[in-house]
């Protein structure tokens, strides 16, 4: 007679489960149960094999995941009084470092900074460079174990060789204060098992059974340390699906569940194809969509329910329309008597909930923003409403001491505390006291170069506002000018969202001026604080958020807005049109009972009303006629660090065309090379 553990085990997973020794790579598709395989499969090494608990390791991202596997993998366990060890990887480096971080002369009573702690040590390094530019490079960096020399060596732009020496610098302030940041807890784990043989040999022999969730979002140094836990055996167990690798811009690197085969010789493969979520015609789009992807390992989802209806496609002239449209569809499905938990709309780029919050907003529909902030709330547009602010009003205290300093002009707290001080004492607005003061009143109030600075930032100001004064649909052009406000996050890891959200913002006001021609500024300031507070609907709130957010989440009705080349597909510089494709495939796999589809004729694009072209994802998921996009992106860009298996490290020098793939010149440390994209990886 069959163990409980089988009982409601399709062919596949009982085949997954019992597997046991050496590679095996559980290529679970969305919706195939993977939490249940694994956690099955964890409880058959216990109850039905033997292996003492303290012998296995489980590891997987979030703690809430680790947390949902602990409680349903003990259910089935009877026969152990304690649990085995299932955790993040970064809990598992923690737990190590406090044994073993004695290895590299530390004290293991070291403190774990988090990452506000990260930027203050940063920002007293440097304040010149974007902390947070600083902080992505030197994370990359010991995520592809490159040390502060390395990392000198390599750098060939200025800037990054001043980057490079600010690494050396936080990892003395580290050491010299036995501190550790979150990197350092796999870093240092894989440093110091890659030192120490023998300690190696212990720890793979200690863990005899090892199982990671989520495979396709590891990384290099994940890798690394998986291949040091497999120093002794290789009975490793990983589960992932390859078509649901998007998180690139991260650091996965898809090819270590493309190439688990080779990085674990003899490796066996267990597709999970039966599906338990959605209906067989949303797998059946989702399908066809993903088999134009030529990296991936293949498989083809079935539906364990039934046929469903057809997927829906939306076709609207702009964006006011399209959430005017889906808020329809909600109200009806709500009406109907369905649950607002029930239902989700989903979008690639953040910039474009804007229009959709205010379509809701004006519905009626109470929402809740996943792993977000709502359009008005994120930083980029608090700073662009505060500029408006200054405009109509310069004796705003509270908006000039946000803009003061934004871009960079040097003006630091200190300064704007004096001026405050002085303003009090002169009974006047910060605006007015600058302006009103001679220069060498000024100077007595803060230091000399500041005071010109905040002289010509008054000036700029006042010149705006004439502008403003005489021509509303001009100003937003001079602003940009004189200010540059999209500078302001060039350097910054989320450069292309937050310029998004402002060319959103700079989009949204030229509407306005056509639409209102006698409107001023402050009308449209009135506006927009009508449209950014969420009226309270009693009851369940629906959910909005980006594709990302929704990895891992599922609804009985999903809406997807924005399918347009550009946007879904995102296209340009450092795209990647199979992770595109993935996104595609992430979102369409949420759906449980209708997927709803949207595109529009036109919308904002890089500030400007743009015409737009139906998402190639229309044709290739069969739900519309037309040719085959064929044209590929790379997602490698001049600049790139890059490593090859023969030549090593080496930076990109320039991308061209080859046939269907793209070439790449890349100078290996003076010699230069042309290899094509698919030889290379990113560092």
């Amino acid at each position: 007679m069959e163990h409980e553990i089988f009982k409601d085990l399709n062919d596949a997973q009982k085949h997954a489960v019992r597997q046991i020794d050496g590679p095996l790579l559980i290529l679970a598709g969305a919706g195939s149960g993977k939490t249940k395989t694994i956690t099955s499969r964890l409880a058959y090494l216990l109850e039905e094999v033997g292996v003492p608990p303290s012998q296995t390791l489980t590891l997987t991202f979030t703690n809430k995941a680790a947390k949902e596997m602990r409680e349903r993998a003990l259910k089935m366990i009877t026969t152990t009084s304690y649990p085995p060890l299932l955790c993040t990887f970064h809990k598992f480096g923690l737990l190590f470092l406090k044994f073993h971080i004695h290895l590299l002369n530390r004290d293991n009573n070291f403190v774990v900074i988090d990452n506000d702690d990260r930027k203050r040590i940063i920002k007293k390094i440097n304040s010149d460079i974007p902390t947070p530019l600083i902080g992505s490079e030197i994370s990359r960096y010991k995520n592809s174990l490159i040390s502060p020399t390395e990392a000198y060596a390599q750098a060939e732009l200025k800037n990054y060789k001043q980057i490079a020496k600010i690494y050396e610098e936080y990892e003395h302030y580290l050491l010299e204060n036995n501190l550790v940041d979150f990197d350092d807890l796999l870093a240092l784990t894989y440093k110091i098992l890659d030192e120490n043989d023998d300690l190696a040999q212990e720890t793979s022999n200690k863990y005899r059974y090892i199982m990671i969730d989520e495979y396709q979002d590891t990384n290099e140094i994940q890798l690394k340390l998986l291949q040091k836990l497999c120093t002794t055996h290789h009975n490793i167990c990983v589960v992932g699906d390859d078509d649901q690798s998007i998180y690139g811009w991260r650091g996965a690197h898809i090819r270590n569940i493309l190439e688990f085969h080779q990085d674990f010789q003899n490796a066996q493969i267990v597709k999970l194809e039966k599906n338990y979520r959605s209906t067989q015609k949303i797998l059946n789009v989702a399908n066809a969509l993903i088999e134009h992807n030529r990296s991936r390992l293949g498989k083809t989802l079935q539906s364990t329910r039934h046929e469903g209806t057809d997927v829906i496609t939306i076709k609207s002239d702009h964006e006011n329309e399209e959430s005017k449209k889906i808020a329809a569809y909600i109200t009806e499905l709500l009406n109907s008597g369905e649950r607002a938990s029930e239902i989700a709309v989903l979008y690639r780029i953040n910039a474009l909930s804007r229009s959709l919050e205010e379509g809701l907003n004006r519905a009626g529909i109470s929402y809740r923003l996943v792993g977000g902030l709502r359009f008005y709330d994120r930083a980029e547009i608090k700073d662009m409403i505060s500029y408006l602010r200054v405009i109509t009003n310069h004796h705003d205290n509270f908006s000039i001491k946000r803009i003061i300093n934004k871009p960079k002009r040097g003006i630091g707290k200190a300064t704007v505390e004096k001026l405050e001080l002085a303003s009090i004492r002169h009974e006047t607005s910060i605006f007015s006291l600058i302006d009103t003061l001679s220069l060498n009143e000024l100077e007595a109030i803060v230091r000399k170069k500041n005071a010109a600075t905040l002289k010509t930032f008054v000036k700029n100001i006042k010149a705006v506002t004439l502008i403003a004064n005489s021509s509303t649909y001009d100003f937003i052009d001079a602003l940009e000018a004189m200010f540059t406000i999209r500078d302001i996050y060039a350097n910054t890891p989320d450069a292309m969202e937050k310029t998004a959200n402002i060319d959103e913002f700079y989009g949204m006001f030229r509407d306005f001026v056509i639409a209102n021609p006698d409107a001023g500024l402050d009308e449209f300031l009135n506006d927009i604080t009508l449209q950014s507070e969420q009226d309270e609907v009693e009851g369940e709130s629906i959910y909005i958020m980006s594709i990302h957010a929704s990895k891992g989440l599922e609804f009985k009705h999903t809406f997807i807005i924005g399918l347009e080349e550009g946007f879904l597909p995102l296209l340009g510089d450092g795209s990647n049109i199979e992770e595109e494709r993935r996104l595609g495939y992430v979102s369409f796999t949420r759906a449980k009972d209708t997927l709803t589809l949207s595109h529009v004729s036109s919308r904002f694009y890089k500030g400007r009303r743009t015409d737009l072209q139906k998402s190639r994802f229309f044709n290739e998921a069969g739900l519309c006629e037309g040719s085959l996009k064929l044209e590929q992106h790379t997602a490698f860009k001049k600049g790139d660090l890059v490593r090859h298996k023969i030549f090593g490290a080496g930076r990109i020098i320039g991308v061209s065309k080859s046939g269907r793939e793209f070439k790449l010149s890349i100078n290996f440390g003076g010699n230069k090379r042309e290899i094509l994209a698919s030889f290379v990886e990113r560092l």
